[in-house]
């Protein structure tokens, strides 16, 4: 590891620590020409497959972007940053369990309404009008009847009545 104060390529490793998680790996190093002190980390290098649009084009994955897309479609409803992180780890763990270099968008978007419609129906709803690009009205309301043909169930198992979460309120 080659210093960051005078460019010198021998430097010792005075300390090494893992976080809590045993994903990264800090070491405290010093240089032993100049004798400063500086901290390097490893982590896993976790090679994410290509993305192949829909116009055939490709681009690399970016996680800013996924979560982005989700947070957009959950903007203003009750659902908690941690959950969104949550869900987005679980795209790119599916993602990265395939093995391909190359995925479509189109699975992508997929695996975002799954998530999304475990963590919000209404977000969901809102995602899946943009992505499949609805042509007409009664497409979209297959999608909110998909919806509202599964009742969520209470503790006891029987079906929940929640009007705040009825999209007619009723």
């Amino acid at each position: 590891m080659k210093c960051p104060f005078c460019g010198d390529p021998n430097t010792q490793v005075t300390d090494t620590r893992e976080n809590e998680d045993g994903d990264v790996v800090r070491r405290r190093r010093r240089c032993v020409k100049c004798d400063k002190r500086f901290t390097t980390y490893e982590r896993i290098d976790l090679k994410m497959p290509h993305i192949v649009k829909r116009n055939g084009n490709r681009t690399e994955f970016d996680h800013a972007k996924l979560a982005g897309s989700m947070k957009l479609a959950l903007r203003k409803r009750p659902v908690t940053i941690e959950a969104i992180d949550a869900a987005v780890d679980r795209i790119e763990a599916r993602l990265l369990a395939m093995g391909e270099q190359e995925v479509p968008s189109e699975k992508i978007g997929e695996l975002v309404m799954k998530e999304l419609k475990k963590l919000d129906k209404v977000a969901y709803i809102r995602f899946a009008s943009v992505y499949r690009n609805f042509a007409d009205v009664d497409e979209f309301s297959e999608v909110i009847r998909e919806v509202q043909s599964r009742p969520r169930r209470t503790k006891t198992g029987k079906p929940e009545s929640d009007p705040e979460h009825d999209l007619f309120g009723g």
